[in-house]
């Protein structure tokens, strides 16, 4: 008997993430408002995160919005954002750090097979493999079945499936 499997993962395109940050530098650059002001945005692409500061609340927030605008553009899950808050940088300034959330984490691992479990289909497999989940059946329906359930879920981050076979 044969038996069918798919992948489930999470994560953002970190190229299209740095597109996402020129062009967002760019805009800043152009617009009025941002004139003499001095808004950085650096993109540390081994650790996933984002540095901005700004002179300002009010130009943080302008700053802000710029960049989830670009982001989803570029087709980046808002959901796998880790905002942090407002803290000062001193003279005035305002820094934020976002972090970007590249895996599944083991408690939100757990708590996707725990539900996936409580669904009582037979013959479901679902195995943790690091930051990824296998699922598995022999029947394809129960597999679509598993992805319904898992796309209307709210899990704190974006799902993707693949490896379907």
């Amino acid at each position: 008997m044969a038996s069918y499997s798919f992948d489930v993962t999470t994560g953002a395109d970190l190229q299209e993430v740095d597109n996402a940050v020129n062009q967002t530098m760019k805009e800043v650059i152009q617009r009025y408002d941002f004139k003499g002001s001095k808004c950085t945005l650096d993109f540390d692409r081994a650790n996933a995160l984002l540095k901005l500061e700004a002179d300002d609340e009010y130009r943080m927030k302008a700053f802000f919005d710029i960049l989830q605008a670009k982001l989803i553009r570029r087709k980046v899950p808002l959901k796998n954002l880790k905002i942090g808050d407002d803290e000062e940088a001193g003279g005035s300034r305002i820094r934020k750090e976002i972090g970007l959330i590249q895996s599944i984490s083991g408690d939100t691992a757990r708590e996707i097979v725990k539900a996936v479990k409580a669904q009582k289909l037979k013959k479901v497999q679902v195995a943790i493999q690091g930051d990824q989940l296998r699922v598995s059946s022999p029947s394809k329906d129960q597999l679509q079945e598993v992805m319904g359930f898992l796309r209307d879920g709210d899990w704190g981050i974006e799902l993707k499936f693949g490896n379907y076979r």
